[in-house]
């Protein structure tokens, strides 16, 4: 993984070699400065995932700078965990949904995955699709065909077995 540093000085060590003194923090102040505190709800970003976890994914928006990208936003269909779309690692686009009163950033994926009607637009009645079963209730089955699209089958006892 890449790290970004601002380099301070330099010094020298015990053996006499000349090494650079680096601040990371000094390089995610003037990244927040420079360009987050200018990103506004709405705009469309590159972010890289660094951490997954039961509510979320983390995501590095700028020089180590993470922001939240909540479970519910990461697709219209209910996933479990985050690790059934990301992994760490991986480099997505994502949308600045809000900024909190300490400029912290929550993200969303979801509306980058095409609407609903572009998604349903490949699909076609009678045709036989695969899915994943995301919930069961006891009024059908939510399938997700898409990570933005998902269908409800009609109720089956013991669906899993």
């Amino acid at each position: 993984m890449i790290f970004f540093f601002k380099i301070t000085g330099f010094t020298r060590n015990a053996y006499g070699e000349k090494i650079a003194l680096l601040s990371r923090k000094s390089a995610q102040k003037e990244c927040y400065e420079n360009y987050i505190s200018n990103l506004l709800p709405g705009d469309i970003i590159p972010s890289k995932i660094t951490h997954l976890e039961n509510f979320g994914a983390f995501c590095d928006i700028g020089c180590g700078i993470n922001a939240l990208l909540p479970i519910d936003n990461i697709s219209v269909s209910r996933i479990p965990h985050p690790d059934v779309r990301f992994e760490v690692g991986d480099d997505i686009k994502v949308i600045i949904k809000s900024f909190d009163e300490n400029g912290r950033a929550t993200l969303s994926h979801k509306e980058l995955l095409g609407t609903w009607e572009e998604n349903a637009e490949n699909l076609h009645i009678g045709e036989t699709v695969s899915g994943i079963i995301r919930s069961v209730e006891s009024y059908g089955i939510f399938v997700e065909l898409t990570p933005n699209l998902a269908g409800l089958a009609e109720y089956t006892p013991n669906v899993f077995e």
